[in-house]
């Protein structure tokens, strides 16, 4: 049976006091008689409470399923090199538009050995050099079997303020929420070579329902 990790704010933290702002400027404009600028603030309040939308989701039942951090479209699937550690690995990329959900899950369950912030530019995350030239925050978490999986939040054209709420020492659950990512990036996952990919080029994930591989 699928289990739920747990409990999610229908809307996610990050985005209260920019929806709170907004909505509140909509009131003010319209008891003002601004009414055409009234309507352009209710346009960007009802858009941004759907980009801020943290759904809650079900996990596989698959103990080895390494689930989809976000919602988004499988951009890249090849070798390449751990960012933190060098050592080989296979690396699946997705890519998040706007419309997407933006809240970041932990693919595994571990403890976080590293955290690294990485300033950079803002580059379309949807190119290959944006994993290497834009602002990224990097999280490699340990598993119960000594394995590592490093996921990587890279920020985008749009997107400059990536939020991280782990640290190392913590210990994440799968699906379990650690992060933010405003108006579209992307999430690197550096899975162990010998990780069985189950998604391909193109593909859309759901966060946290979706399996991308299997240790």
């Amino acid at each position: 049976m699928n289990a739920q990790i747990y409990p999610h704010p229908f809307i996610a933290r990050e985005g209260r006091p920019i929806l709170g702002g907004l909505l509140a400027l909509t009131v003010i404009l319209w008891l003002f008689d601004f009414d055409f600028l009234a309507f352009i603030a209710f346009v960007a309040f009802v858009f941004s409470l759907q980009f801020f939308r943290d759904p809650a989701r079900e996990l596989p039942a698959d103990p080895r399923a390494v689930v989809s951090p976000v919602d988004g479209r499988v951009c890249k699937v090849q070798n390449a090199e751990d960012p933190l550690t060098g050592e080989p690995r296979v690396m699946v990329s997705i890519f998040m538009n706007v419309f997407n959900v933006h809240s970041q899950k932990s693919p595994v369950a571990g403890v976080v050995e590293e955290v690294k912030y990485t300033p950079g530019l803002f580059l379309n995350a949807d190119l290959d050099k944006a994993s290497t030239d834009n602002e990224r925050n990097a999280v490699r978490v340990r598993m119960e079997d000594g394995r590592d999986v490093t996921f990587v939040q890279v920020a985008g054209l749009i997107a400059r303020r990536i939020l991280c709420h782990t640290s190392v020492g913590a210990k994440l659950a799968r699906g379990e929420r650690y992060g933010f990512i405003r108006f579209g990036s992307r999430v690197d996952v550096f899975l162990p070579p010998e990780a069985e990919v189950t998604v391909t080029i193109g593909q859309k994930v759901t966060g946290v329902m979706s399996t991308i591989a299997r240790l």
